[in-house]
C-alpha cells in the first residue's frame, strides 16, 4: 500500500522550479530528491518508465513539442508506467507523507501524472517571459521575440491542461522573491501542512540581472493574463489554485493575502 503522495513541480527552464522544490522540501513531512547524480536533482533522469533524452527536454522547445504533451489515454497511461516510476524513485526519497519531484518537463505531463497518481498535486512555476528569455539566452540561440512567443504558447497549453487537474497551484517567481516567507506559507497551505517560520535559504531577485525592452501589443496582451507586463514589470494577480477541498483553497487564498515579509 502506498503511504505517500506526490507533489510534481514543473515550469520552463530558468523559471525557479528548483528554488520552489527546495522550499517545498523544507516543509515538515515532505521528502525530496537530494544528492542525485543528475542535473538539479530532477526525477526525470532517475526513471526509465517515460523515455527522456536531452532532446526530449530541450530548453524553450519541449513545451511546444506535441510529442512531449503527455495526457490521459496516451500510450504511457498504463499501470506499469506508474509502477516503474515508483520503483525507480523509491531509493531517492526518505520518509515523508509528501514526495516532491521537480522536473521542468512536468509542465506538459501533469495530466498523465494525475492518471498514474490520482492523489498527486501540482505546482506550476512561472517567471516573467522576458526574464526567462534573458536567462536561457546562454543556451538557446533565438531572438527574444521568439522566446517570448514560446513562453506564451507553452502557458496557453498549461491553462488548457489545468482544466483537467484536481489540484494545482501557480506560483510566480516574482512573488516568491518579493515575499519568500509568504510563499512558503502558500505552499504549506496547498499541502495542508504547517509552515516554517523562515525559508531555509537566502533568496535574491534574479530578474534584476537583466534589462528589458518593449514588446508588441499581441504579446503584451497574452502575458497580461499571468500578471506580466512589458519591460519586465509584474502586476498584481489573484491566486490561481484548484483543489477539491474548499478549506484548502480558502487557506491558500488567505496565505497569499497575508502581510508581506
Amino acid at each position: 500500500m502506498i503511504d505517500h503522495r506526490y507533489l510534481f513541480i514543473g515550469g520552463l527552464h530558468r523559471s525557479g522550479t528548483s528554488l520552489v522544490a527546495r522550499m517545498a522540501g523544507s516543509l515538515p513531512g515532505v521528502a525530496s530528491i537530494r544528492g542525485a547524480p543528475v542535473p538539479e536533482n530532477e526525477g526525470v533522469y532517475l526513471q526509465g518508465a517515460i523515455p527522456h533524452t536531452a532532446r526530449h527536454g530541450m530548453p524553450m522547445h519541449f513545451a511546444t513539442d506535441p510529442a512531449q504533451h503527455l495526457v490521459e489515454g496516451c500510450a504511457l497511461d498504463r499501470l506499469e508506467t506508474g509502477q516503474r516510476l515508483e520503483a525507480d524513485w523509491e531509493p531517492w526519497f526518505g520518509p515523508g507523507h509528501w514526495r516532491v519531484e521537480k522536473s521542468p518537463v512536468n509542465l506538459t505531463r501533469m495530466r498523465l501524472m494525475q492518471q498514474l497518481f490520482p492523489l498527486a498535486q501540482f505546482v506550476v512555476v512561472t517567471r516573467h517571459p522576458q526574464a526567462v528569455a534573458a536567462a536561457v539566452s546562454k543556451w538557446v540561440d533565438a531572438p527574444e521575440v521568439a522566446l517570448v512567443e514560446h513562453w506564451i504558447a507553452a502557458h496557453d497549453l498549461v491553462r488548457q491542461d489545468m482544466d483537467h487537474l484536481h489540484s494545482v497551484l501557480v506560483l510566480r517567481y516574482e512573488d516568491l522573491v518579493a515575499a519568500p516567507r509568504r510563499t512558503l506559507s502558500v505552499l504549506a497551505a496547498f499541502l495542508d501542512l504547517d509552515a516554517l517560520a523562515e525559508p531555509a535559504e537566502p533568496i535574491r531577485d534574479g530578474n534584476l540581472d537583466y534589462r528589458y525592452g518593449d514588446l508588441d501589443a499581441g504579446q503584451a496582451a497574452a502575458m497580461a493574463g499571468w500578471g506580466y507586463a512589458p519591460r519586465g514589470r509584474t502586476e498584481p494577480l489573484d491566486p490561481i489554485v484548484r483543489h477539491p477541498l474548499r478549506a484548502i483553497r480558502e487557506r491558500v487564498v488567505a496565505a497569499a493575502a497575508s502581510a508581506p515579509d
